[in-house]
């Protein structure tokens, strides 16, 4: 194998006897976490595709990391798919992603490959419809799915945007302003640049959108009704869907508290499990509408002002907190295995619901307890399940023995609780009234 490949001949040696060969391209926490869930579930060492190391794959005993000086060009991927150590291992691999753009850029080379990779993703026609906000929303209308209202921006065609301003009401506001296009966005740099927008007035909304236009974006982006309340009011759904698009699996979470520093809004940072059947249903329609395959995650939230819960966005992959999912007992990579390796999926089944009741958490309790010091009764309930054995966090996985990794975790930990503090203020972002019920989860 050539110098510049980490994988020693060792690791490779035992790689090449695995019955398959999990590869995850990128090295953030989420691609941990499909990491641990294979090793959990299999015993095997993934491949771990990254242009750069960092501390949540330093060290690490359950993965091999393989340099790609650019994992978002699709034809310097799939060159380094074809190389070693790749080239070698003849047994089946599962190709995952771990964003958006990623499972474009997977999309577009797949067909360089030969067919011992699997790639459990709907190809670029569905995955447009998807993906792309404006026209997720006409498909979740399409199925009686609720939505925020919504409004598109076609910066290709319509100059800076700015004219939409005078189509939002001064009332209208608040509102949260997203690109459509994941690949596009993270092509251009601009002045305040977030994954999420949040807008207060039409000043605000017409500078953001002269900066945005100014960095040479011109996809779409998209407009949508702010729903009030804070992180708590966030859902989650994760839904597996077969190659004859029939949902198998489904795995749904209450968020306490979401990541707020930049680039990083929105993602959830600690999750209460629990069950949500009437959601689900809702989600059964729309993968069934967009003939989805592969997982699905949406996110959602509950909209106080008439008790539902409106559908934001599908990602078309397991999301950055996946590991909420496994840590249910549910090991969300098992449906890959089953089906892309073994080909053993029975025809009849009943849809299997995750209905554990854990904790997943990225950050430490503390932060949670701090993030949720207006919502006593859910912080209580939080506690117990915590007290009950129920705390999961991806990172803290007893496989992984170095001590320095140890080190790392640990610190990332107390930066996580100064980053919250730095950039959230659940006093600020508390509405009085807006929470909801929870009997969308269960109670033990």
């Amino acid at each position: 194998m050539p110098p510049n490949i980490s994988v020693s001949k060792q690791a490779y040696a035992s790689i090449t006897d695995q019955p398959f060969v999990p590869v995850v391209v990128g090295a953030h926490v989420g691609g941990y976490s499909l990491v641990r869930a294979f090793h959990e579930a299999y015993g095997v060492t993934s491949l771990v595709v990254t242009g750069a190391t960092s501390w949540v794959t330093d060290g690490s005993a359950i993965l091999e990391v393989v340099h790609c000086s650019d994992a978002h060009d699709p034809d310097v991927l799939a060159a380094t798919l074809k190389a070693a150590p790749f080239a070698g291992l003849t047994q089946p691999k599962i190709l995952l992603a771990t964003s958006d753009s990623l499972v474009d850029v997977i999309d577009a080379m797949r067909d360089q490959l030969d067919d011992s990779w699997k790639v459990p993703y709907v190809r670029a026609e569905i995955l447009e419809r998807a993906t792309r906000k404006h026209t997720f929303a006409e498909v979740a209308m399409r199925a009686g799915v609720s939505i925020p209202t919504t409004t598109i921006i076609d910066l290709a065609d319509d100059g800076d945007g700015t004219a939409y301003l005078e189509k939002v009401p001064a009332e209208g506001y608040p509102l949260i302003l997203k690109p459509t296009a994941p690949r596009a966005w993270n092509t251009v740099t601009f002045e305040g640049q977030a994954k999420v927008h949040e807008v207060a007035s039409a000043d605000e909304l017409r500078d953001l959108l002269r900066r945005i236009h100014g960095s040479g974006y011109r996809a779409r982006l998209i407009l949508q009704d702010m729903v009030p309340g804070d992180d708590t009011g966030m859902r989650i759904l994760t839904c597996y869907c077969d190659r004859d698009s029939q949902v198998r699996f489904a795995s749904y979470g209450r968020t306490l508290i979401e990541e707020h520093s930049p680039g990083l809004i929105g993602v959830p940072a600690a999750i209460l499990t629990g069950q949500n059947r009437e959601i689900v249903d809702e989600a059964v329609r729309l993968l069934a509408e967009l003939k989805w395959v592969g997982y699905a995650n949406f996110d959602l939230k509950y909209d106080p002002r008439d008790g539902t819960s409106k559908f934001f966005e599908l990602n078309p992959r397991l999301g950055r907190s996946n590991y909420y999912v496994t840590g249910t007992g549910f090991n969300a990579v098992t449906w890959y295995v089953d089906e892309y390796v073994h080909d053993n999926l029975p025809e009849k089944f009943e849809l299997v619901e995750a209905d554990t009741e854990t904790v997943y958490s990225v950050v430490p309790v503390r932060t949670i307890k701090w993030a949720l010091a207006r919502h006593p009764d859910l912080w209580a309930r939080v506690q117990r399940v915590i007290k009950a054995g129920g705390l999961r966090n991806p990172m803290h996985y007893r496989a992984e023995r170095h001590p320095v990794r140890w080190a790392k975790i640990l610190a990332a930990g107390v930066s996580y609780d100064r980053k919250f503090h730095q950039y959230y203020d659940p006093e600020a972002a508390f509405h009085p009234g807006g929470e909801p019920a929870d009997s969308d989860l269960p109670r033990r």
